[in-house]
């Protein structure tokens, strides 16, 4: 397992290979979809939490040549975007390393701003939308789109698997995350004085054999990796014996005719107030 220096030690997917190839499969049309509609040339777009920059390349696109910023509190994250957008000539594509609490931008900059599973792990929700409301001009639009762990599933479970989403769900609040985010996203953007908030729901599913074999060696070199499973253990979030039937469990899966994984997701579509 290939571990990349991070300056988030906290954060709790980590930054290793193996969970980079995830989002790296990530895109603006399968991801952010619900926003799309909403964009259109020549607009300025905040990415907050960009990561590898794969979202980000496609809201470049879409906004051309509107400037697309992209910003993460991950400095190799930050990188890795960059060198997405020179790859693929975004040339609208400008990135920051910067905290979504803490934005260098000046008030009203934006006309849209889009985070996909960033809100589930920034412990203060109410700082992290204050800030980007106050970076959007009024009647810009937000969008969020963020995972809801005790919807999502792998099936067949035998008994067993269902347990690693506890387990990740156990993390995520020991590092003062939110696994439930994305049904709690509403009431989150109420509070912030957002308004006209447009709620949805989907799933991002993997059933075709390469999603098989791509969610069976995440499983097993990310989320079953010493540095997860040590971290479970060490917060009581999951024993050794548990974490052995995981990994078997997931060696009968892979192997399994009707094998399926499908991670739910809440999303919303909000403006800030003209006022």
């Amino acid at each position: 397992m290939t571990v990349l220096v991070s300056g988030t030690p906290d954060y709790t997917m980590g930054f290793s290979e193996e969970y980079l190839q995830a989002l790296r499969r990530f895109s603006a049309e399968s991801h952010a979809g619900h926003l799309l509609p909403y964009l259109r040339p020549g607009l300025r777009v905040l990415d907050f939490g960009c990561g590898p920059g794969a979202i980000s390349a496609g809201l470049a696109t879409a906004i051309a040549p509107g400037e697309l910023h992209g910003v993460d509190v991950e400095e190799s994250q930050v990188a890795l975007a960059r060198a997405v957008a020179r790859a693929g000539k975004h040339a609208n594509a400008i990135f920051h390393v910067a905290d979504v609490t803490d934005l260098p931008f000046e008030d009203g900059f934006f006309d849209a701003a889009h985070g996909h599973s960033i809100l589930t792990h920034v412990p203060d929700t109410h700082a992290a939308l204050a800030e980007v409301k106050r970076v959007l001009k009024p009647g810009g639009i937000l969008s969020c789109r963020e995972m809801i762990c005790e919807s999502s599933f792998t099936y067949p479970d035998f008994g067993v698997i269902r347990n690693s989403w506890d387990m990740f769900e156990d993390l995520l609040v020991a590092d003062d995350g939110h696994p439930q985010m994305g049904k709690e996203i509403k009431g989150h953007l109420v509070q912030a004085e957002f308004e006209n908030i447009r709620v949805s729901a989907s799933f991002s599913a993997y059933s075709t054999p390469e999603d098989i074999a791509f969610i069976y060696g995440l499983a097993n070199q990310w989320f079953l990796s010493p540095e997860i499973t040590e971290a479970a253990i060490k917060y009581g979030a999951s024993t050794e014996e548990l974490c052995n039937d995981i990994r078997a469990s997931y060696d009968k899966w892979k192997r399994h005719p009707g094998a399926f994984c499908a991670i739910a997701y809440g999303e919303a579509i909000a403006d800030k107030p003209l006022y």
